[in-house]
Order: structure tokens, then sequence, then C-alpha cells
């Protein structure tokens, strides 16, 4: 168990990001553990052709066998929302000599000996880094960037929504409880069970002391689970909801399209369009997003969610820069996925 010990001032300061190039080192897992990750397989096999002509032994190399990664790959995010080249900029400028201590803590919390491209390069980590940041630059930009990405941006957007509105409606305890079931809440203690056997031999506590929280969901995480090193402000990733629906992002038509025994009724009343989005709308999500999984354009999807929304039956919600849509009671009732209320 490793505990962050907050004051009085840092829950406070507790903050939400996502992080693209996380998201980015992260998927790589799919290469090594495809089975753990189903929702993914559709993106797997259409980027396969792509994948290979990269730099594939080094990319597969920055996984330990048992999932961990050096921890200068996933350096906490700046900003709620940062860009990818921003964070890969700040990844090609870690000093070398964290960079070498992070490959080997990765590596040596499970005692699996470094693969040989890795024994070629650690000893020459300025290298190595520049190594690295060309082929997540180009992995990014082959595989992830033109679909996925827009895809997993919106599960983050969304899970990120939800857990403030937790935090408001349900307090810390709540919160933490909910984000996952190795995290525990007790008067001013968040406990993690089950962390990095690296992490542990650090101590068995870290203060928080001002340097504030962050909260990194991901669609890669099978549990919460912190920094190896421990060295800079404290961070935790924990797996993001709604990341089944990824296996709905990719291809035409209507993949994403859920089916409900109100659809039949419903087009009669409100046209097929619109049944659709109320009944993909039970999680909130963009319009962008909606667009993608429907095969429409957003033009086509705003003008309906307009109406949606002008009659009652959506909800809307700004994150950041996006506009997040979800049912309305009155819109679950319609739906008959919600308690239906009346005085009589």
């Amino acid at each position: 168990m490793f505990e962050f010990r907050f004051d009085v001032d840092d829950l406070a300061a507790t903050w939400f990001a996502y992080s693209p190039l996380q998201e980015t080192v992260l998927s790589l897992r799919l290469r090594r553990f495809a089975a753990r990750y189903p929702e993914h397989q559709p993106w797997i096999a259409a980027w396969r052709s792509r994948y290979e002509t990269l730099d594939t032994a080094l990319l597969e190399s920055l996984i330990a066998p048992v999932g961990f990664v050096p921890d200068f790959l996933t350096p906490r995010p700046a900003a709620p929302r940062p860009e990818f080249t921003a964070e890969l900029a700040r990844l090609a400028a870690t000093p070398p000599e964290v960079v070498r201590a992070d490959v080997l803590a990765a590596y040596r919390g499970d005692g699996s000996p470094l693969p040989p491209v890795l024994v070629g390069l650690v000893d020459d980590p300025a290298a190595l880094t520049a190594r690295v940041a060309e082929a997540l630059e180009a992995y990014w930009l082959r595989c992830l960037a033109p679909g996925w990405w827009p895809r997993a941006r919106s599960v983050l957007e969304a899970d990120i929504a939800y857990r403030g509105r937790m935090l408001s409606e349900r307090g810390a305890e709540g919160l933490f409880a909910d984000l996952d079931a190795r995290l525990s809440w007790c008067a001013g203690v968040l406990r993690l069970t089950d962390p990095h056997p690296a992490v542990q031999a650090v101590g068995a506590s870290v203060d928080v002391a001002g340097r504030g929280l962050v909260l990194i969901p991901t669609l890669f995480g099978l549990g919460a689970q912190t920094d190896i090193t421990q060295v800079g402000p404290p961070l935790i990733t924990y797996p993001a909801r709604g990341k089944a629906t990824m296996a709905e992002g990719l291809g035409g038509g209507h993949r994403g399209e859920p089916a409900g025994a109100a659809a039949g009724p419903l087009t009669g009343l409100i046209g097929a369009p619109r049944t659709r989005l109320l009944l993909l709308l039970e999680s909130p999500a963009s319009t962008t997003e909606l667009a993608h999984r429907l095969g429409v354009t957003p033009g086509a999807v705003s003008r309906h969610l307009g109406a949606l929304a002008a009659a009652g039956l959506l909800e809307r919600t700004r994150h950041g820069r996006s506009v997040l849509y979800r049912r309305s009671r009155l819109g679950d009732a319609l739906v008959g996925r919600g308690p239906q209320t009346g005085d009589g």
C-alpha cells in the first residue's frame, strides 16, 4: 500500500487532466497484451500495415514484460488538455541521467532483463531519448492521430466531466472510491493498494505538500497506479469510464448505434437520426464524437442535438473546449432507461 498525505489546502489543488503522450505510450501495451483490450482490436487491425513500417523493436521495448513503463515517457501533464507536440518536447528535454534511471527502474520492477535494443542504448541516454521521441512521433502521426485520438479524447473528456460531477455531489471520499477499487480516502490520506513494487521500495507514503495531485484517466490501465520513482509532483492514473466504447469508433455507417426496445416507437415520434442520438447519449459525448460514431457530419449532428436539447431531452455541459451532451431525466424516461415519476 502507498499513501498520499494531504494538508488542508491540497485537496483544493487536486485537478484532472488527460495526456495524449501517455495514451500514445500506454497504447503500446496493445502489442504485448492484446487480449486485455478487446475494444481496441479493430484499431489494431486498421493500423497493422502502417505500424509495421515503424521502429517497432524500440517501441515495443518501452513496455516491460508485466506492463510497466519508464516514468520519463509519461510526464505529469502541465495543463488539463495538453497538445501531443508540447508533451513530446518535454520528453525530449528529459535529463539523460533521469532517462537511464527510469528505464532501469521499469525493468527492475519485475526482474526482467533489458531487451537487446535497450542494452545498446541505455548507456547513451541522450541518443535513446532522441530515438524514442522520433519513434513516438511517427507512431502518433501514422497510427493514432488520424482517427483513434479524436475518439479517445472524447472518452477521456466525458470521464473527466463525470468525475467533476462526482466530486461536487459526493465529495472526495465518493470521488476516490468511484475512481478505482485500489483507491480509498480517509482523514486526509489517499491510499493506493497494489502499487508498482518499486514505489513501495521508495517508501510507504508521500506528502502532497502543496504540489497538487493530478488525476489522469487512461484507456490502458487495469487499475489505479502512480509513478515508479516518486521524484516529481504526485500523479495517479486510473481506468477511464466508457473505454469499452472504443470499439464503436471505427468504420462508417451506424456501428455505434445501440439497440433499444424504444427505438421503433421513438423513430415514428422524433425520426431515426434523433432516435439514434438519444439512445447513444446515456453517457456524455461531444458533437465530434457522435458524428464519428454515426458516420455523419458534425453539422448534421449539431442540428439534431439542438432540437433535442430545446425539447428538454438532453442536458449540455461545457468541459474545456468541448460541449458534452447527455440524456436528461425526461430523455431517460422517453427511452425507458430511467425512473418515471409522477403524482398519480
